[in-house]
């Protein structure tokens, strides 16, 4: 069984029950979530030998987090404790015109506080092929950069395959370092990157012309996206494979959903998906991510197949309450092939 492994926060989420605002709110529902471990819950589910490693504390919130990632099949062997708490986020669904909201509560959380030499790489990636980072990890603290840095060294070293995906969050570069400072050092040894429409933009400054992601009014020209790949491609040589997820935002209940994937030689486009009634988009593009590993892992030599497979298993997760992708292969196959009725299942 392919081993794949990630390394990140995981974080405590609580939501307001269905379209409450944070000011209606009595209760909030409680479940785990955060991009990392949101990809590791996909492969395992996929049927892949995954583990998420991170940093936790001793305390019964640790230990039940633990315990979720468990339940999904996830390995975490390699989970240091230390610290003394669990970040939280706070999300608040938003519908039609009004967008959704999140408030995070995680500094000086577990992982905020790792440093270098804290975790044996060489041990963690015995018999992995694929490591798996994101640009939130990095955007935590310098303790946390300078870990995710040493975690790709070793996997260059070792021969593993490393993915990221970019994931900017400008709230979260607080410690006095900027993302163009940080990033470049561990997109260096990246093999596949996958970025959003702004991602590039917002990191590297690469933008693809005449394109501005508040007026796409559902319709997003793939090609244009091209000479985003390509920039990133001469920026970072040792990429193989760069990707661009590509929503458009007709309202918060309301997106389309596809992606273009390019190989240094051609640029593959997905079908472009209409998801007409969101449950729950917090999640999609790591869900997007965990497809994407799996159909690269899976199908060598088809990347157009990988795509659409990491772009329909995305658009399962819009359907799923929650930061995880509990789908199946064989659901996300059976949408491939163009199965999008919804029938009941007999």
């Amino acid at each position: 069984m392919k081993k794949v492994v990630t390394f990140g926060e995981i974080m405590l989420r609580l939501a307001t029950p269905g379209y409450l605002r944070f000011s209606q709110a009595k209760e909030f529902t409680a479940t785990f979530g955060g991009g990392e471990a949101n990809v590791a819950v996909s492969l395992a589910n996929y049927g892949l030998n995954a583990e998420f490693v991170t940093r936790l504390p001793k305390n019964d919130i640790a230990e039940s987090c633990i315990m979720d990632l468990h339940k999904y099949g996830v390995k975490t062997d390699h989970i240091v404790r230390g610290g003394d708490r669990v970040g939280i986020y706070f999300l608040e669904t938003g519908a039609v015109a009004r967008a959704s909201k999140v408030v995070y509560d995680r500094a000086n959380s577990a992982i905020a506080e790792i440093q270098p030499g804290m975790i044996n790489w060489e041990e963690v990636f015995q018999g992995a092929e694929w490591f798996h980072w994101t640009g939130i990890t990095p955007a935590l603290s310098q303790g946390a950069a300078d870990a995710c840095l040493e975690a790709i060294k070793v996997a260059n070293k070792m021969g593993i395959t490393v993915s990221t995906d970019l994931n900017y969050r400008k709230n979260l570069w607080k410690y006095g370092k900027s993302a163009s400072e940080i990033m470049p050092a561990l997109v260096e040894g990246c093999d596949v990157i996958l970025g959003n429409e702004e991602d590039a933009e917002k990191v590297f400054g690469i933008k693809p012309e005449g394109f501005d992601v508040t007026q796409t009014s559902g319709e997003v020209n793939a090609a244009e996206f091209e000479s985003v790949c390509t920039q990133l491609m001469k920026k970072f040589p040792r990429a193989k494979k760069v990707i661009i997820t590509l929503r458009g935002s007709i309202n918060a209940n309301h997106n389309t959903w596809g992606g273009v994937l390019y190989n240094g030689t051609t640029l593959y486009q997905s079908p472009r998906y209409d998801i007409t009634h969101i449950v729950d988009r917090v999640g999609g593009g790591d869900s997007f991510m965990g497809g994407l590993i799996y159909g690269l892992i899976s199908y060598p030599g088809d990347d157009q197949k990988a795509l659409n497979f990491a772009v329909a298993a995305s658009n399962l997760k819009h359907t799923i309450y929650g930061d995880f992708n509990l789908v199946t292969v064989a659901e996300v196959e059976n949408l491939m092939k163009g199965d999008g009725s919804g029938r009941v299942s007999r």
